[in-house]
């Protein structure tokens, strides 16, 4: 019987994404042993989101990598329109931030990612495993020390002195300890697809909001990435209707949209995105530590789900950067990070949820008249500008936003 393959390392991190990517790449960096499993063979997924916010494009300026980062194709977007009911609302605009961190990127996910595995790799003790899934962990007693996992060429073994979980909202990981999620209920779904850009292109709208319809629509240079939200579990039934049906619902949501929908010729270019909102009470346990969307699944609102992955990968590295160097983190260490990561996690929640509940739910009565009326007016004139005050800073850069310590930055 042929021995299992075994690795060992300081640190694994399960998961591919921007949490485990970017943790890392700090981890790497400052000389820690760490090996990151990817299950799939590439980065390419449909629903990764692409948002890349002011707060990480800071992180990336700390690290000396932004205007790497800004060398690769990507949309730029300093004010962000709603249009509710036919009226437009600039509710928001970046340029309200520090520069030269005022803006809002948009990045394919795959681009981003390999951008930053490319940069790790330079680093000796960075070590990223593709194709390679974790079925498993190792136990020794109460404590994880490692996970299982297959590649390729078989069954294979990873010895840890610490596990992370960054492997998603359907961890394997988090399912094998035994730690299990609060879901928050959420009545929508999105329906997500591409269309070209219009004849006459509109200025910068993130979404058209009418009477029981919400239409999302990213800036990806060429053409948008375009969603629709629908009652949670009802996709069948926006099928049986037609996709007339559906292309006529999007133009009534979004009038600009009407000179492209009819790029809409088969389901098979209309994707379902379950929307989650739930998050781990417990972060830890003995050698393991659970971020990104492993410990908090972000509804797609405000599109913060890069930029808080981000957070807890610059948190988690910042507390454990120096007890990994010396000796080994404890779950002391474990216990802080998600004392510092989960209030501002649950503060977002909460807001993404209260959006739910105002204008994310399908035949809700029209948040504004067509026109709106006298005193809908006098309320525009005092909310928006505060929004606009607020919500560069609250989606931009978020409730606890995270600055890689000295002892990461500075190393070579």
């Amino acid at each position: 019987m042929a021995k299992l393959r075994t690795i060992e390392t300081d640190v694994c991190i399960v998961g591919g994404g921007p949490a485990g990517i970017m943790l890392g790449y700090l981890l790497g960096r400052i000389g820690v042993d760490v090996v990151v499993l990817e299950k799939h063979a590439d980065f390419f997924r449909d629903f990764r989101g692409d948002t890349i916010h002011p707060s990480t494009l800071g992180l990336l300026g700390q690290l000396g990598l932004r205007d790497e980062f800004l060398a690769i194709a990507h949309s730029e977007v300093r004010t962000l329109d709603f249009v509710v009911n036919g009226t437009r609302i600039h509710a928001v605009d970046f340029g309200e931030l520090p520069p030269p961190d005022d803006f809002l990127t948009f990045m394919p996910q795959w681009d981003f990612l390999s951008f930053l595995a490319g940069r790790a790799k330079r680093f000796p003790s960075f070590r990223l495993l593709m194709n390679t899934a974790a079925t498993g962990v190792r136990r020794a007693g109460a404590a994880v020390t490692g996970v299982t996992a297959t590649d390729a060429d078989g069954e294979l073994e990873v010895v840890a002195r610490l596990t992370v979980a960054a492997d998603g909202r359907s961890s394997t990981v988090r399912a094998a300890t035994g730690l299990e999620p609060r879901e928050f209920g959420v009545g929508i779904d999105v329906l997500w697809f591409e269309l070209p850009k219009p004849p006459v292109e509109p200025p910068p709208t993130l979404a058209y909001i009418d009477r029981g319809s919400l239409v999302l629509t990213i800036d990806r240079r060429d053409h948008f990435q375009a969603g629709s939200v629908i009652p949670k579990g009802r996709f069948a039934d926006v099928r049986a209707n037609g996709l007339a049906a559906f292309r006529d619902s999007l133009v009534h949501a979004a009038k600009p949209l009407a000179p492209v929908v009819d790029t809409l010729t088969d389901w098979q270019q209309v994707k379902l995105l379950n929307v989650q909102v739930a998050r781990l009470d417990t972060w830890h346990r003995p050698g393991l530590l659970c971020i990104g969307d492993a410990a908090h699944a972000m509804s797609p609102a405000f599109g913060v789900g890069v930029n808080y992955a981000i957070q807890d990968a610059v948190a988690t590295a910042n507390r454990l950067a120096e007890p990994l160097l010396t000796g080994g983190a404890g779950e002391r260490d474990l216990a802080a990070i998600e004392r510092r990561r989960l209030p501002p996690v649950r503060a977002m929640q909460a807001l993404q949820l209260r959006l739910h509940a105002a204008i994310a739910k399908p035949n809700a009565e029209p948040l504004l008249a067509s026109p709106p009326t006298a005193g809908q007016r006098a309320a525009l004139n005092l909310m928006v500008p505060v929004i606009r005050r607020v919500a560069p800073t609250l989606i931009g850069r978020g409730f606890r936003p995270e600055t890689i310590s000295e002892v990461v930055v500075g190393a070579p």
